[in-house]
């Protein structure tokens, strides 16, 4: 049987050797580990403010590396097809990504033309404007995007999955800053994929 401290790391190194051989990618999970753990910070003094820097910051550049930068070919790293990947990563894979973006997109709208539909989850009426409704029902998609996706990992594979990729998600900013702090120095060399010679060191 595995502990939870590695099915942990079982799961945070899957996640770097599939899904991060891009220097770009990389690097912008530096810039959203950064402002995310600012959000961290926030979240106790303003949650409005944590809420826009974790979603219009944090997120916008994670998933931009990995819409736009990550390699979605072959990947001759780990012998897997892009689709393979896609089909067991134990995450949010491409398409529940596009999802949850989606969603995101959707809550400044309804916040402008219909804000009578959000206020009522929305205590403070000091929140009620639409930056404070559009932050506030961020704030809850995060929860519920982070709960939904440990409920639906409970029930199709085990609870040791669902509680180690819950604690992978809140602790990867400060991973990700341990992995890819140096992901800068490498792009600013020209180098635009890692070679991964760890992994392959590894395999």
């Amino acid at each position: 049987m595995q502990t939870l401290r590695e099915q942990l790391a079982v799961q945070r190194w899957d996640d770097h050797r599939l899904y991060h051989h891009s220097r770009i990618n990389q690097s912008l999970h530096l810039i959203s580990a950064l402002a995310f753990i600012f959000s961290y910070v926030m979240l106790f003094i303003n949650p409005v403010v944590a809420s826009l820097v974790a979603w219009s910051v944090s997120m916008t550049s994670r998933q931009a590396g990995h819409f736009f930068f990550e390699p979605r070919g072959y990947d001759h790293v780990n012998q897997m097809s892009d689709a393979h990947k896609e089909d067991i990563k134990v995450g949010y894979n491409i398409q529940r990504k596009i999802v949850l973006m989606s969603i995101w997109l959707a809550v400044p709208f309804v916040a402008y033309f219909y804000p009578e539909a959000l206020v009522w989850a929305v205590p403070s009426n000091e929140h009620h404007d639409l930056i404070g409704l559009t932050a506030m029902w961020w704030l809850y998609l995060g929860a519920a995007g982070l709960l939904f996706r440990m409920m639906q990992l409970w029930i199709q594979d085990s609870l040791l999955s669902s509680l180690a990729w819950g604690l992978k998600i809140i602790t990867d900013p400060f991973h990700d800053v341990k992995l890819y702090y140096k992901a800068p120095y490498y792009l600013l060399k020209g180098e635009m994929i890692d070679p991964m010679l760890h992994v392959h060191s590894k395999g």
